[in-house]
């Protein structure tokens, strides 16, 4: 059983919603939870926060963090998670952003360097991922980013 069947099958049992922000996997996630049939019964919605505008004015991440940490970090994947859960009635969220190549962002930071962020508004997780591949970067690091998110929350929230 694939990690979003058997997600959804859990938040189906446990009757709990989930939503997702999503950078660098640009709605991977929401994609293999909704492949999934049944998944309206838990799925709330998907916010593609790709740039840094809508991290802070729909997810409420602050300036300062941006400024001060980069949009690739703990501490940005940490207040998606908290704005998304802000935003949605979702019971569970779970928040991803990194860098998926093939070229770095600009920063010292590497590429395949990811934060994943899963909350249900009393405990959150972050966990910080390097993902290296030879080929096909940029598709490779997305598909182990959103299969990483997603295993975070099966493991930990239902």
């Amino acid at each position: 059983m694939k990690t979003e069947e058997k997600l959804v099958r859990l938040l189906r049992e446990q009757n709990k919603i989930i939503a997702t922000a999503e950078s660098c996997t640009g709605g991977l996630i929401a994609k293999r939870i909704t492949d999934v049939a049944g998944s309206s019964a838990v799925f709330e919605c998907t916010v593609v926060s790709y740039s840094n505008r809508i991290k802070h004015e729909l997810l409420g991440v602050k300036k300062e963090t941006l400024r001060k940490y980069g949009a690739v970090s703990e501490q940005t994947a940490r207040e998606m998670v908290s704005g998304l859960l802000k935003l949605t009635s979702a019971d569970i969220g779970v928040a991803v952003t990194g860098i998926a190549g093939p070229e770095a962002d600009g920063t010292d930071k590497p590429v395949g360097l990811v934060y994943i962020a899963a909350s249900d508004g009393k405990n959150t997780i972050v966990e910080k991922h390097l993902n290296t591949f030879d080929d096909n970067i940029r598709e490779n690091n997305r598909n182990k980013s959103a299969e990483d998110a997603l295993s975070l929350v099966l493991e930990n929230f239902v």
